[in-house]
């Protein structure tokens, strides 16, 4: 068989020859030329966009979550003692230094594809990341599909990502709102009790509704009780008529599924009206900085899941290294966030190294086929799951610590129980999930 001279070069020999990956995906139709495959493949280098908030509503998340991109690549680059660790072989990805650019798109749907595009048209990106919104992820996913590009889903939690929203080109790394919910509602059960009120305040967007969906559902399970609902604007300043509501609904319990800033404004004024006085206060997921702007006085006894957080340095040797050197280079521990972009950046590095191509369709069949051949990482061992991209992982749940509990400025939370990915996977097929073709 005579092979292309840019296959030979770039790596894709063994699709060619009909390579077949643990889990028997065989790849002997693998395209030879898709998207920005092979053009943005440099003898030296490739590029990677990122559209990260960095004004806005989630500018605290899009902030820490670039500082995770850049500690990746900057360790991939150099390909030293870390990258090495996570199992990569010389300097950059296939020798190719990994070059990128940041576009602020102040978590706004239309600003991420417009950059998006930018970086496809005229950067040829060979891999797109980075968002902290899940109506972005959603957007994001469309247009990596439609010009064949891989993104990698940053900050999202809506089911709605991996359900009907899901696009063959698009994976996530973060557990879905449905995870999230089925790992924290038996933890707050037995720690507040069971048969308590509840009150939701959900943000009017794809996450919020269905963070709520997934919630209200497993808290039902528990025992729980809704009382109240209150359906709010993104960007909202002034929460008094919602909080009202909520403050008279004789719930036990709050529920504050707003994110970002949102969190933050949301939950002072809450404190304001006496809810969190006459509340227990549970967020099913809690943004990167919410314990630092909050503070520990208001975030004591507050539950919540996250994607990482600091102290799993002490369980996964990935982890420490991770933490370590991010606090050498940022002078504070990474959220959750950070540890986003930090581990998808090497999660793709790994799996182009693994087929020896910067290919996606070659990139996205060895992703599918990661069930057989997990990644070890800073979660420890996890994989993505072939029918809708979600990825299978440990979900942390945490609890404020009081500021009398605190062992540094910064060990806001206590972790209690880590639920083991497998167990709170909801079926493939429950939200809709329809991959699109390879090609």
């Amino acid at each position: 068989m005579k092979l292309d001279r840019r296959q030979i070069l770039l790596g894709s020999a063994g699709a060619a020859a009909g390579l077949v990956l643990p889990g028997g995906a065989a790849w002997a139709q693998t395209p030879a030329s898709i998207g920005t495959f092979p053009d943005g493949v440099t003898a030296d280098s490739v590029f990677v966009g990122l559209t990260i908030p960095l004004t806005g509503v989630f500018s605290g998340d899009g902030g820490d979550l670039k500082l995770g991109y850049e500690l990746a690549i900057s360790e991939i680059n150099a390909g030293g003692d870390a990258a090495k660790k996570w199992g990569l072989q010389g300097k950059g990805v296939l020798g190719r230094q990994i070059r990128y650019k940041v576009s602020d798109t102040e978590g706004k749907p239309n600003l991420d594809v417009q950059s998006a595009t930018q970086f496809i048209q005229r950067d040829k990106a060979i891999m797109l990341a980075g968002s902290v919104s899940s109506a972005s992820a959603i957007a994001l996913e469309e247009l990596g599909s439609r010009e064949k590009v891989l993104y990698m889903v940053g900050i999202a939690g809506s089911n709605d990502i991996t359900g009907k929203n899901c696009q063959r080109y698009g994976f996530r790394s973060q557990q879905n709102a449905y995870m999230a919910a089925k790992a924290l509602a038996p933890v707050v059960a037995k720690a507040l009790g069971k048969n308590m009120k509840t009150a939701f305040l959900v943000p009017d967007y794809t996450y919020g509704h269905t963070v709520y969906d997934s919630f209200a559902k497993f808290s039902k399970e528990q025992g729980w009780q809704q009382v109240a609902k209150e359906v709010v604007p993104l960007g909202t300043t002034d929460y008094s008529s919602a909080l009202l509501n909520i403050a008279n609904s004789g719930a036990d319990v709050f529920v504050n599924i707003a994110f970002g800033a949102d969190a933050v404004a949301s939950t002072k004024q809450a404190e304001q009206f006496g809810v969190l006085k006459k509340m227990k206060l549970v967020v099913p997921n809690l943004s990167s900085f919410q314990d630092k702007e909050l503070g520990a006085e208001i975030m004591q006894g507050v539950y919540g899941s996250c994607d990482f957080w600091w102290t799993l340095s002490d369980r996964y040797p990935l982890a420490k290294g991770f933490v370590d050197a991010f606090v050498a280079k940022n002078k504070y521990h990474p959220r959750w966030g950070a540890h986003i972009g930090y581990m998808q950046t090497y999660l793709w590095a790994m799996t182009v190294e693994r087929v020896k191509s910067f290919n996606p369709v070659e990139v996205i069949k060895a992703m599918e086929a990661s069930k057989e051949q997990p990644y070890e990482t800073t979660i420890g061992k996890v994989y993505f799951r072939a029918e809708d991209h979600q990825m299978v992982r440990p979900i942390p749940i945490l609890r404020g610590r009081a500021p009398a509990e605190m062992k540094g400025p910064e060990d806001y939370y206590e972790i209690v129980d880590v639920a083991e990915g497998e167990s709170v996977m909801n079926p493939p097929d429950l939200f809709g999930c329809k991959l699109g073709p390879y090609t």
